[in-house]
């Protein structure tokens, strides 16, 4: 049987529309970096203070990111970037008129929420490209989208140079949330949810993710303490400087701890009716695969985050340069997106997922062992090549890590990506905590022995099944219909 139509066609405008949507959202998250020093001197803050500001855009995507994958699931991806998009642009706003700490402090808490789109269009890309596909698509979105932040940091600084004056970097940064206002009806106006004639599949419960047996429940409450964990460690780091009081702090742990026996609670809820009445075989899932995706990506992302922030201090330090050119150098790091993640997805598709995982992970690191070698002695060539290739390795890792994601569990897709995509934020935490511990050497010799670690882990990954849910009206699977399309 030959189908004359193609079941996703219109696939590569819903995957330009979604991956600009993550753009524009990192774009946002990132629009202080560049006016970070202007910012300090102009309200005069101090280094703690603008340190702290600089931390709490991260603290919040960590939650909301479990929160945006459940709602993603629940309304659909169409629905809730829009939403994301509308909303976050009056923290965008308050932000460019603040006039104190504590007004720039609350606006980036908020602002960090937009951090969570990137799990809204992983769900809206699985549902639009077939799985033979999906690494390399979901690869563009992941790595052009991520762009966002290193066009931030050289565009933004530029706009507010046309603005001119001591309130430049206000226009620039209120100019990011009139942007987010106008797409967001673009977005809405030019999007679906699914394929014309496919169902889009949501969870039989919601307020916690779903699994398919006592084990996994047990395993989904041990792997949701990390998440609260870091922000207990960025919580205490607040204190630690006096920026927040020990009183403060105690009150915001006493809330972390009820929000996780709350947490436990909507666990044990959502899931003990169906568990008690027995999960039938074709609808159970290994939660271990969630676990061992969270620890790449906790390896991957947190890294990549990590090494980011420290890598223009590094490269000044060990070879005497100028802040300028450690920063063109450094930014090499970043800009590998556009590449080594859809590289990543595409040789997933290519070679099969856990075997370009494991591969992938190895690499990773080794490069990280190589990086903690590099010295003053070293030509500065060699070691911008060694940063380019160990950024390939981060990145790749992160779109073969998101090549797998989507092929979990269907209509989970958005709860899997938030969970995933949260442990790329603990990461960060924690390497970065690391980091102001150790020197620079040895701060990349832990990130190489966990990336050995979680290397050994994924031999315990299972090869996804590519044809893991029925998908359309009809009841066919989405291997039946790829079949049919004709080439």
């Amino acid at each position: 049987m030959v189908q004359e139509e193609n079941p996703y066609k219109g696939n590569k405008k819903i995957l330009f529309m979604t991956t600009f949507a993550f753009f524009l959202s990192f774009f946002v998250w990132f629009n202080m970096a560049p006016f970070a020093s202007t910012i300090q001197e102009a309200l005069q803050l101090s280094k703690e203070e603008i340190g702290v500001i600089l931390s709490i855009n991260v603290a919040l995507t960590i939650p909301a990111r479990i929160v945006i994958g459940m709602l993603v699931d629940r309304f659909g991806p169409k629905n809730v970037y829009t939403i994301l998009l509308l909303v976050i642009s009056i923290p965008c706003f308050w932000f460019a008129i603040a006039d104190s700490f504590w007004q720039l402090f609350i606006a980036r808490a908020f602002l960090s929420v937009v951090g969570a789109g990137f799990v809204v269009g992983i769900r809206m890309v699985s549902e639009w490209f077939p799985s033979k596909q999906l690494g390399l698509a979901e690869g563009v979105y992941g790595g052009w989208g991520n762009f966002g932040s290193a066009a931030a940091a050289f565009s933004l600084p530029l706009i507010a140079l046309l603005f001119g004056g001591e309130n430049g970097w206000r226009y620039a940064i209120a100019l990011t949330g009139v942007l987010c206002i106008i797409y967001s009806f673009f977005f809405y106006r030019s999007v679906e949810n699914t394929p014309r004639g496919k169902v889009y599949q949501r969870p039989k419960q919601n307020g916690a993710m779903e699994v398919t047996s006592y084990k996994s429940m047990v395993g989904l409450m041990l792997m949701s303490i990390p998440l609260y964990a870091a922000l207990a460690l960025i919580t205490w780091q607040l204190s630690s400087t006096s920026i927040v009081s020990n009183t403060v702090a105690t009150v915001i742990y006493l809330i972390l701890t009820i929000s996780y026996l709350y947490n436990l609670y909507k666990i044990w809820s959502v899931n003990r009716d169906h568990l008690k009445a027995g999960v039938p075989k074709d609808d159970q899932y290994s939660f271990r695969q969630v676990a061992i995706l969270d620890f790449a990506y906790f390896i991957t992302f947190g890294s990549e985050l990590a090494v980011i922030s420290m890598l223009p201090m590094f490269f000044e330090s060990t070879f005497s340069l100028s802040i300028a050119e450690a920063g063109m150098i450094a930014s090499s790091f970043a800009f590998m997106n556009l590449i080594a993640r859809p590289g990543g997805g595409w040789l997933s598709d290519k070679f099969g997922r856990k075997k370009t995982l494991i591969i992938l992970l190895s690499c990773l690191s080794v490069a990280y062992l190589g990086m903690s070698q590099i010295a003053s002695g070293w030509p500065i060539i060699m070691a911008l090549l060694l940063t380019m290739t160990c950024s390939f390795f981060v990145q790749a890792g992160e779109g073969a890590v998101f090549s797998m994601v989507p092929l979990v569990k269907k209509r989970l897709t958005g709860q899997v990506a938030g969970m995933v995509g949260a442990y790329g934020n603990v990461g960060a935490v924690l390497f970065l905590a690391v980091l102001s511990l150790l020197n620079p050497s040895l701060f990349f010799i832990c990130i190489a022995i966990a990336s050995s670690l979680c290397f050994l882990a994924c031999f315990f990954l299972k090869e996804p099944n590519q044809s893991h849910a029925v998908s359309n009206k009809t009841g066919e699977s989405e291997e039946q219909t790829e079949k049919e399309v004709a080439i």
